[in-house]
């Protein structure tokens, strides 16, 4: 069995030419006469066109800044290396035995500098339409939800481990109450910590109202400290 099978089942793609695939998934540490920096910095411009074009299609009352920052944060090294753990994308690398012992199989600049050449790859292989489907995809996969607030501020996060270290527990989010009609819904969340009420948030989705009770409860707890 190829080394790569499994990561083509992830991807829900199977490379046509192998040699693309081995390529993309060879660090220049493996001393071999081709590495995956050119793929790499193929992959890197179409990836920005691709989550570029979803963003504008997406948010069509969001103005350039807000696009290119929700797009900053989805296409960097941080997030790249999320998409590459989701598909194992380490255990496929190619990489020196030097690498091997420093770990390199976990490094976030050697996953996403890996990721960005295995979607030039497929891009040379299969153009645009198909890499959008498997890029779109594996965002659907890996973000609950995609937003200004939501990818930049983190509040249930900062909640959790601010309960986590004063509590020794995690905060509970119970859905109160919807209103208004299927396509102008708004939900209201409320926060538990040790059974106990916290606060409580309205939002037109269930994620955002959670994000905005556990900024209300970091204020509280802030407060009582």
């Amino acid at each position: 069995m190829k080394k790569h099978q499994f990561l083509e089942e992830c991807l829900d793609y199977q490379f046509k030419d192998e040699n693309l695939i081995i390529e993309a998934l060879t660090h220049k540490s493996y001393k071999k006469p081709y590495n995956n920096e050119r793929l790499e910095f193929l992959g890197d411009a179409v990836l920005n066109l691709i989550v570029g074009e979803y963003l504008f299609q997406k948010f069509p009352t969001s103005d350039e800044g807000e696009l290119s920052k929700i797009r900053a944060s989805l296409v960097n090294e941080s997030g790249f290396t999320k998409l590459a753990n989701s598909i194992d994308l380490g255990n496929y690398l190619f990489i020196s035995n030097a690498e091997e012992r420093n770990q390199g199989r976990l490094k976030a600049s050697l996953l996403s500098d890996a990721f960005e050449a295995v979607m030039g790859a497929i891009y040379i292989e299969a153009g645009l339409d198909i890499l959008k489907k498997i890029i779109l995809k594996l965002l659907d996969k890996n973000y609950e939800e995609i937003s200004l607030e939501v990818l930049f501020s983190d509040y249930k996060t900062a909640l959790q481990e601010v309960t986590q270290a004063q509590f020794g527990t995690i905060p509970v989010y119970k859905l109160d109450n919807s209103y208004g009609p299927d396509h102008k819904k708004e939900f209201e969340v409320s926060i538990w910590i040790n059974e106990e009420y916290f606060a409580k948030a309205l939002a037109k989705s269930k994620k955002l109202a959670q994000q905005g009770a556990a900024e209300k409860a970091l204020e509280k707890l802030k407060g009582l400290s």
